[in-house]
């Protein structure tokens, strides 16, 4: 039954509704898919009925998803990182592999069906955990390592399994004759590709890249990368299999960025709708009347493979909590899982139905599960590692230490090239810092260099004020990380709502986000990118200088309040005259506070030389006020005048004289 306009509108429109909530709720977009393919499916509410043209055309994501797969494949970080991946990820899966087989087999399903099984329940979901890891900056933490030195591996056992499922379908007599002509296929494949294509692709690509037409170079890819799968199909592999090794070839030459950038919209999108034909897949009927093999399947991707994972992890050497951390990471099903599920099915029915129902849907729901479980990860493993508290205690010992002698210094959040940029200017202009940072690569070479850096996560209240921050002057953000921000604006709240908080963002649109929690000042990488992209260009167009930056003075001023009447003419030099010079001071009205409860114009702060420059309150946009503004407990008023200015006015305010 052909593919219907309708039938197609009401999937576009049921998936772009469904994706929307996801990245609401901050789930995998995958999820949405899967959910619109649930219910829409001829299993459910029967709005689409099953297609064989739509399966067709999503087994092209498939093919897509392995070509990316391919490009990222990289020798020299698999070498790097090979005793995570070839040591901890292969026990991983082998382990977990064998597990789910000889279950199966107490269960008396097929063997084939359990090496299934234990390969597809083995996977992991990449997409989900490497998001989860960033969103959380562990990507360089212990656990982040191996999180990813297994997902490595998992995904490099995806393609022994490609081959492997089509020769299963073979009757028993023929099965191991069928194996060997699979691996003699795969050595001739690979010597005819690797060594014969990769002498021809670069110069193809070359030839093809010098037309300078973007329409011929994605002819050109989707040629290649299809002419590779076609050709592995017509020798009785896989076309996801051929899609794997054209990335990889293509992986070798300079054009692998652009080819990998110009392939996602096409594998996104019809990835998207594999994910809504496996939903399709699944009968409700059977799903409920197997519940019990659903809460097998969750029972064995749940505590059982983060139980498993974290013992392997201890034998490879990691500690106790980061074992369990890469435990909760990893104890999910994953996209491959769909892919080799699939394969199963168009390769025979080596899986019973029903269970293949239960496996989808108990996938489904550990995916549903794993972003609350990374959630509460570090208290779950306090509560199963008793020790976990004597190493935090250590490590916050640790900080203790280095930062007891510093007061009125500036914490630093993030010691990447901006933290390192902003610490060398401190320290040009005498001002103590002491940095944070979850690296710990960097943080032992910057300790080396005699830096005030140590290991620490920032978003952490105990982290931060054993760093100081009751002693501490400012505390910068140096990292864009909305989330991460919006925890330590929280801390810091709580504990100083007085110290102006700077936090840097990728663009304008968490600006208001953060400012309402608290932060003194949001600095946009876009803004001032495009500022300085602005100041050259009119320098160019022959714009005179005084011009050019009078005009990017009005633009910073007007976008940054704090600097609003700093700026002054060309010819003043502020910087080597005598008089007492102006600078910012919060006050934090407590309840206490003489000025609590009454307007602001009844302080004629003017006739003492001090301007208000904002007043920062919970929930409410930093801003010049006017006389009328009532004070309430807890605002902080930031003001601009000379010191002893200041001291009487913060007096006034607090005191009432």
């Amino acid at each position: 039954m052909p593919v219907h306009l309708s039938s197609l509108l009401l999937l576009l429109a049921a998936a772009v509704f469904s994706v929307v909530l996801c990245r609401f709720f901050k789930l995998p977009a995958m999820l949405g898919y899967l959910f619109v393919g649930l219910l829409v499916g001829p299993h459910a509410l029967g709005l689409v009925a099953s297609s064989s043209e739509a399966t067709h055309l999503a087994e092209y994501g498939v093919v897509f998803l392995m070509f990316t797969l391919g490009l990222e494949f990289n020798i020299a970080k698999l070498n790097a990182m090979r005793r995570v991946v070839f040591g901890l990820g292969f026990a991983q899966v082998a382990t977990t592999a064998v597990l789910i087989l000889g279950l199966s087999l107490l269960m008396r399903l097929d063997w084939k069906a359990g090496l299934i099984l234990g390969g597809a329940m083995a996977m992991s979901s990449t997409a989900m955990v490497s998001k989860l890891l960033a969103d959380r900056n562990e990507l360089n933490s212990p656990h982040g390592r191996n999180a990813i030195g297994i997902l490595l591996f998992q995904d490099l056992a995806v393609v022994p399994q490609l081959i492997m499922i089509p020769a299963l379908s073979q009757p028993g007599e023929q099965l191991l004759t069928a194996l060997a002509i699979a691996a003699a296929k795969i050595v001739a494949v690979l010597v005819l590709l690797l060594y014969v294509g990769q002498k021809l692709m670069r110069p193809w690509f070359n030839l093809v890249a010098k037309q300078h037409s973007s329409e011929l170079f994605m002819l050109n890819l989707f040629l290649v990368t299809l002419g590779i799968a076609w050709l592995t199909e017509q020798t009785g592999l896989s076309l996801a299999l051929g899609a794997f090794l054209a990335g990889m070839l293509i992986a070798e030459t300079e054009y692998r960025y652009q080819v990998e950038d110009d392939i996602r919209p096409f594998r996104d999108l019809l990835l998207g709708l594999f994910f809504v034909t496996v939903g399709m897949t699944l009968d409700f009927g059977e799903v409920f009347a197997n519940w019990y093999l659903v809460l097998l399947v969750v029972i064995l991707l749940g505590p059982v493979k983060i139980a498993l994972i974290a013992g392997l992890s201890r034998l490879f050497g990691s500690g106790a909590g980061a074992g369990w951390r890469t435990g909760f990471a990893l104890g999910q099903g994953g996209e491959f899982a769909f892919v080799l599920l699939a394969l199963a099915t168009t390769s025979g029915k080596l899986v019973p139905d029903p269970v293949l129902q239960a496996t989808i849907a108990g996938i489904v729901l550990s995916m549903l599960i794993t972003p609350f479980i990374v959630m509460h990860s570090d208290k779950l493993v306090l509560k199963l590692v008793s020790s976990e508290w004597m190493s935090m205690a250590a490590n916050l010992h640790q900080i203790a230490v280095r930062s007891m002698g510093t007061s009125g210094h500036v914490i630093v959040c993030g010691y990447g090239r901006s933290g390192q940029s902003l610490a060398r200017i401190l320290t040009q202009q005498d001002i103590p810092f002491f940095a944070l940072d979850l690296d710990p690569e960097m943080v032992r070479e910057a300790g080396a260099a005699g830096e005030s850096v140590v290991y620490g996560d920032a978003a952490k209240r105990e982290v931060l004020i054993t760093a100081g921050l009751q002693r501490a002057r400012a505390l910068v953000v140096t990292y864009a990380d909305t989330h991460s921000a919006l925890k330590i604006l929280e801390v810091v709240h709580q504990i100083r709502p007085e110290l102006p908080v700077i936090v840097r963002t990728s663009d304008e649109s968490d600006i208001d986000k953060l400012k309402e929690a608290g932060a003194a000042e949001v600095v946009a990488e876009i803004m001032e990118g495009s500022l300085m992209l602005a100041s050259h260009t009119l320098m160019m167009l022959g714009t005179p200088l005084n011009r050019v930056l009078k005009t990017i003075r009005e633009v910073r001023e007007a976008r940054y309040e704090m600097f609003r009447g700093f700026f002054r003419g060309l010819n003043e030099h502020l910087d080597d005259t005598d008089r007492p010079q102006q600078r910012l001071h919060t006050v934090h009205l407590t309840a206490g506070a003489a000025s609590v409860g009454r307007q602001l114009g009844e302080f004629d702060l003017a006739a003492m030389h001090v301007e208000v420059k904002s007043v920062r309150r919970r929930h409410m946009h930093a801003a010049q006020p006017d006389g009328t503004l009532q004070l309430a407990d807890g605002d902080v008023l930031v003001l601009l005048g000379e010191a002893e200015n200041l001291a009487a006015a913060e007096m006034l305010l607090l005191q009432g004289s």
